[in-house]
């Protein structure tokens, strides 16, 4: 299996080591920088899946790096943290190229589900192309079909007509045309006994909407 790479950048050593123990306990490998500088050198040698960089420090602040990383590296993944925690440094940290957010001191266990969500979302980007992403949002356009994939999300597997009356639609056309959208499109199959199920790319999707979700609700 790899081994994910983060680069940890902050002047703060003991910060620094400290994110770095945890993290690699955790299984990862980790790139330490004790500044911006540091980190845009290193980055010419060896590009990280994610980025946890400070705010303030010495020369390059956090801020001003995060744009640099975006437009050479906009695949890579950034975590700000802060020992300011304002609604208008998070929202400043997310215009400029930040993917989340941690405001010190923070908990390991918080370190490690921003780590985890972070590499969840760049998971859930690569499976998908360009090409699969406009399916994706066409086939979810619809209201009935993102209905049908929520029930069978909840129930696991249904019969057709269990489908119709627990959505409360009378319109059996309606329902089977939707059906077999999202079976040609993958996100639904059907087994011997008539009954619907969500395949693995669809379950992706729920758990993809669940996480858009959660993060504007958040």
């Amino acid at each position: 299996m790899t081994t994910e790479t983060i680069m940890v950048i902050d002047d703060d050593q003991d910060l620094r080591e400290s994110i770095t123990e945890i993290l690699e306990d955790n299984g990862f490998s980790v790139v330490g920088c004790t500044s911006a500088e540091d980190a845009l050198e290193k980055l010419e040698l060896e590009v990280p899946r994610l980025v946890i960089v400070d705010n303030m420090m010495p020369g390059m602040g956090g801020m001003a790096l995060l744009p640099l990383l975006k437009n050479d590296y906009p695949t890579v993944r950034i975590i700000m943290i802060t020992a300011f925690s304002t609604v208008d440094n998070a929202v400043a940290a997310m215009k400029s190229g930040a993917d989340d957010y941690l405001a010190k001191p923070f908990r390991k266990d918080a370190l490690l589900v921003a780590v985890q969500s972070n590499f969840e979302e760049l998971k859930f980007e690569q499976q998908l192309s360009e090409s699969d992403m406009d399916m994706t949002l066409s086939c979810l356009s619809n209201q009935i079909r993102r209905q049908i994939m929520a029930v069978l999300s909840e129930k696991k597997e249904m019969r057709f007509m269990d489908i119709t009356r627990y959505l409360g639609i009378n319109d059996h056309t309606k329902v089977n045309f939707h059906l077999k959208n999202l079976k040609a499109n993958g996100f639904v199959s059907q087994d011997r006994e008539k009954r619907y199920k969500l395949t693995i790319s669809g379950k992706k999707i729920i758990d993809r909407l669940c996480l858009l979700t959660k993060n504007i609700s958040s």
